[in-house]
């Protein structure tokens, strides 16, 4: 969620939430070994959750640094988590042996989880304590940042919560299918991107800046922009990077920019969604968005790649660590910045055939 420059800094995470999966020194890149890292990992960020100290209202506006806090949106985010990590680690157990000390169970629930993760990683040997380190520390940062942005919403609206069916996040998808996507173009990595996603067999969703567009068609002219988004996706992002919650004209920012797209580029490459920046939009646009036949593109795997703080590596292995505890979904890059074409190789490679990425005329089709 790339929030620099924006009226909304109050949701950007203080925190980011970094890890080095290396300390895991088993391949990932099966899905035995995917699901095996996938546990474990579920069992320290269910046993962090579970964990999570009481707090008043007071403390947790100190904790998550904002001056006002929704409650009933947090509680209601953390009831959601809780049945996702636990549905997670049902699916990651499918295929536990005995004497496997990530296997745990059974499990009624995620309380049941939370105190049974407890259990079995107090008895961890210290092989692995490095590691139990750092996802302890990883699942106590990310709960952070989602924390946050679930005390803000609806106020502050973003890709924490859906405002009805005409919206999704990725959290709706198959187990261990993903779908990577672009914000912001086309930009200056743009090409470096697609070349990247070549090389690699695999395409995304470009979800390009009106403006942006249309000063590209000025410089290159429609071929040019055909051959950069060949065999990829392209959807709208609206025509100017500002917040589709706090704007006048935000209506005319999805069908301008939609008209552009049209006029520019094949309806084959086009998918018929709209991702609104900073995943702000209002909470009665659902009756527009319907009537356009939009779908409300938001996300559940946020690299953070604007964060300067990050290079390369650590968004490679922040992702690989959200995506053994979410084990589906839509990855947030953005191609305005070089640091996604540096660090999907590495995640592509860790992860093998352990996962699979579909087309990205899928993702519309999917929801």
């Amino acid at each position: 969620m790339a929030w620099a420059g924006s009226a909304a800094h109050a949701a950007g995470p203080a925190d980011v939430a970094t890890l080095d999966l290396r300390t895991w020194v088993e391949p990932l890149d099966t899905p035995a070994g995917f699901d095996r890292a996938s546990r474990a990992a579920l069992l320290v960020y269910a046993s962090t959750m579970h964990g999570l100290p009481p707090r008043d209202e007071a403390q947790l506006l100190a904790h998550l640094r904002i001056k006002r806090l929704n409650q009933a949106s947090l509680d209601q985010w953390l009831e959601a988590e809780r049945a996702r990590a636990w549905r997670n680690y049902q699916l990651a157990s499918a295929d536990c042996r005995a004497g496997d000390w990530s296997c745990v169970g059974p499990l009624d629930d995620f309380a049941t989880l939370g105190e049974a993760a407890q259990n079995a990683l107090a008895g961890l040997g210290g092989g692995l304590a490095t590691w139990h380190s750092q996802l302890t520390a990883f699942s106590q940062a990310y709960l952070t940042e989602q924390m946050r942005l679930a005390a803000l919403f609806p106020t502050v609206s973003s890709e924490i919560a859906t405002f009805g069916r005409h919206e999704w996040s990725g959290d709706e998808l198959d187990d261990r299918q993903f779908f990577l996507t672009f914000d912001d173009g086309p930009g200056a990595h743009t090409e470096a991107t697609r070349a990247m996603l070549a090389r690699h067999g695999r395409n995304a969703t470009f979800f390009v800046l009106g403006e942006n567009l249309q000063a590209r068609l000025s410089r290159d002219g429609g071929e040019a922009l055909d051959r950069l988004y060949a065999g990829q996706c392209v959807a709208s992002h609206g025509w100017e990077h500002r917040s589709h919650a706090r704007w006048d004209g935000w209506q005319d920012s999805v069908l301008t920019s939609r008209a552009l797209l049209h006029s520019t580029l094949p309806d084959s490459t086009l998918l018929p969604l709209f991702r609104p920046p900073y995943g702000q939009r209002t909470a009665d646009s659902g009756t527009f968005f319907t009537a356009q036949g939009i779908q409300v593109a938001l996300w559940n795997l946020d690299s953070q790649d604007w964060q300067r703080a990050l290079d390369a590596e650590a968004i490679g292995q922040r992702m690989l660590g959200l995506m053994l505890i979410k084990r589906r979904g839509v990855l947030l890059f953005h191609d305005v910045h070089g640091k996604a074409s540096a660090a999907l190789p590495g995640v592509f490679a860790a992860l093998g055939d352990a996962v699979s990425w579909p087309d990205c005329r899928e993702l519309a089709a999917r929801h």
